[in-house]
């Protein structure tokens, strides 16, 4: 019997390492497929969800675990992977009832400078 082949639409896979800024736009733009629309519009939904998530855990309620963890999804999606990994550890620090107060300022730390380069590409846009 014959093998078929069928040719496939190749995509690249996702770098090994992610790119080093606060958002690797390369992720992004493999996420988004390419359209600068849907790209814009996920950046604009991530600074608004992002200052409301920080605002939140900063006086550490009762759902912070699940704020954070929301927040570790979201980064993870556009390519904020700091964002992701200092949430990743306030979720670790929320669960093991730890003081959250440094792993909370490293969170702000990386959602700001997430927030300022999402802010200069839409200004670009």
């Amino acid at each position: 019997m014959p093998l078929h082949l069928e040719r496939v639409e190749w995509m690249p896979s996702p770098p090994l390492a992610p790119d080093d800024g606060p958002i690797d736009f390369e992720h992004l733009q493999r996420m988004t497929l390419g359209d600068a629309g849907i790209e814009q519009e996920v950046l604009t939904m991530f600074l608004a969800q992002s200052a409301r998530l920080v605002r939140n855990l900063a006086a550490m309620p009762s759902d912070a675990g699940a704020l954070v963890h929301t927040l570790k999804g979201s980064a993870r999606a556009i390519g904020a992977f700091a964002v992701a990994d200092a949430a990743a550890r306030l979720e670790a620090v929320i669960t093991g009832r730890s003081d959250p107060s440094a792993a909370l300022a490293e969170l702000d730390e990386a959602v700001e400078q997430a927030r300022a380069a999402i802010e200069a590409v839409l200004r670009r846009s």
